[in-house]
């Protein structure tokens, strides 16, 4: 009787010491989230602060360019983070990368503007974006790492899953934290300083998290590991100088984390981005739809990182990127349907033509560029979400521009405007207009891919690697696939579309990176749901 009290006495310590884990893991995780996708939600709006004024096509480029600069530094932070965490340990680890992450961002919110100190405004912000960018490349593989080693066997899918929330948690609360401020401050406060707000409330944050994360204990897998002197002395070169391990490491990042990278970010972000920049819909609008589907869709992250742990967390990831790649135009088209049927009719009847030799996508805007004739009409159309075909013109003529049977002559701003005006052309989506429920379901939909791919991935890239270089392996492809594929999207989807002239170009790249991932998954991916960490 005694033996059977104790014994349930134990379980139910264990059982609290999982959850304090996973709550305590997510929590700070949900916060260094936050501070990244702070910048993010906020992209648009930074090109009128920290770039110069002349072409707002470029400043926007450029604005998602500092965006993606975060993310590109990201697997170096995976390696530096990532050996330390195989050397040192893993809870020591990601308390140096939070408190790094919540300093960074606070000094965004101090930041001067373009308007103050001119070009060197733009430079530090891009080096806060790489600090940032760091600090978040060592977070992720720790917290899920951790999470995981904590985790019985057959639960690793359901604990993991409660990391793989908090990035869409941590995007929800910057949503929730930005609207409250723009909100709270009339839109010439909250330009001139109601911004910074978000930035330098994470210095609260910050301190909630690093008292949570000093009270948990080193991984019970590492502890022994380190005990019996069994740890790695150089984890880089055991995971990339070695043919068995990075075999994995390429596996890992083409078959899985590439595809789940661009599903993320264009189920969430670019789907906000289209929505405000391409649909023209009141940011309080876009902002309530994504919240009500992130709300709705967010609890989906459990569940497929349970059902990995009874089916595989293969098939899952790969049906994910598959229907992603089938069904995002159809999509995105029928966003534009539901969100601005006025623009979608007016693009249907209206027939844009640029006929220039001297045409260019510029990627940061500079006060010393001379826009061409060409750049100034390309970036007129594309500030209004209106498709254009470019073609070349003899050298040294002026840029012709025809918009159905009316043709121009060099950039003239206020004779086109004109005829947009008198052929209908819709300057905002009527609210009256947006089908919030429909555009809900479609976001939703999204989201649920999203979901589908990112639940079960943190459990496979534990189970993948093993633990004495477990966190430096499975932190590179992840922050390759996420930073690389996934942060370069809004950039890469932007310039598409930018030199194109189409508004739905952009997807080209999520559809593309998606099939193929689920092409390599599909061939090279073995099931890893039945493997025991202590083993590996």
């Amino acid at each position: 009787m005694g033996n059977t009290a104790a014994i349930g006495t134990r379980a139910a310590e264990g059982q609290r010491e999982e959850q304090r884990v996973i709550f305590a893991s997510s929590l700070g995780t949900v916060f260094e989230w936050y501070d990244f996708y702070l910048y993010a939600t906020l992209a648009p709006f930074f090109a009128a602060l920290f770039y110069p004024k002349g072409n707002a096509t470029a400043a926007l480029l450029a604005s998602f360019a500092t965006y993606a600069a975060g993310f590109l530094v990201r697997p170096f932070g995976a390696l530096v983070f990532g050996r330390i965490g195989d050397v040192v340990g893993r809870k020591y680890t990601f308390l140096v990368t939070i408190i790094i992450m919540g300093l960074s961002t606070a000094l965004v919110g101090l930041m001067p503007t373009y308007e103050s100190i001119g070009m060197l405004a733009p430079t530090l912000l891009v080096g806060l974006r790489l600090v940032q960018g760091l600090a978040l490349g060592g977070e992720y593989g720790g917290a899920a790492t951790y999470v995981a080693e904590h985790a019985p066997d057959e639960k690793r899918g359901l604990h993991t899953s409660w990391i793989q929330t908090t990035a869409s948690l941590g995007f929800f609360l910057s949503l929730i934290v930005i609207g409250a401020c723009r909100r709270g401050f009339d839109e010439a406060t909250f330009t001139s300083w109601g911004w910074r707000v978000p930035f330098l409330a994470s210095l609260i944050l910050l301190a909630v998290s690093v008292y949570i994360r000093l009270k948990l204990n080193e991984s019970p897998v590492f502890a022994r590991m380190k005990a019996e002197g069994k740890t790695s002395k150089a984890p880089l070169r055991e995971s990339f100088t070695n043919w068995g391990n990075l075999k994995y490491v390429l596996i890992a990042l083409f078959g899985a984390t590439a595809g789940q990278g661009v599903v993320w970010y264009t189920g969430q972000f670019y789907a906000l981005f289209f929505l405000t920049g391409t649909l023209k819909i009141d940011w309080k609008t876009a902002y309530n739809i994504l919240t009500i589907a992130l709300v709705l869709g967010t609890g989906l992250f459990v569940f497929f990182g349970w059902l990995s742990d009874r089916i595989g967390r293969k098939k899952i990831m790969l049906a994910g990127c598959i229907l992603a790649a089938l069904t995002y135009f159809p999509l995105f088209k029928a966003m534009t349907h539901f969100g601005n049927p006025e623009l979608e009719a007016f693009v249907d009847k209206t027939t844009i033509q640029i006929t220039a030799s001297d045409c260019q996508v510029h990627l940061f805007p500079n006060p010393k560029t001379v826009y061409s004739e060409c750049d100034k009409v390309q970036d007129f159309f594309a500030k209004r979400s209106l498709s254009f075909e470019t073609g070349a013109g003899m050298p040294g003529q002026h840029a012709i521009v025809k918009i159905n049977d009316a043709s121009f002559t060099g950039f003239d701003e206020k004779a086109l405007t004109s005829t947009l005006s008198d052929l209908g052309y819709p300057a905002k989506a009527k609210p009256e207009h947006v089908n919030t429920f429909m555009l809900v379901v479609l976001i939703l939909i999204q989201i649920v891919y999203v979901t589908m791919v990112y639940g079960p991935i943190a459990a496979f890239l534990v189970e993948l690697f093993p633990t004495r270089i477990r966190y430096t392996s499975m932190s590179l492809p992840y922050h390759i696939g996420n930073g690389w594929f996934g942060g370069m999207l809004p950039l890469t989807a932007a310039a598409l579309v930018a030199a194109s002239g189409n508004i739905y170009a952009g997807l080209w790249y999520p559809v593309v990176v998606a099939a193929l991932t689920a092409v390599v998954g599909a061939i090279f991916i073995r099931e890893t749901k039945d493997h025991q960490l202590h083993l590996l």
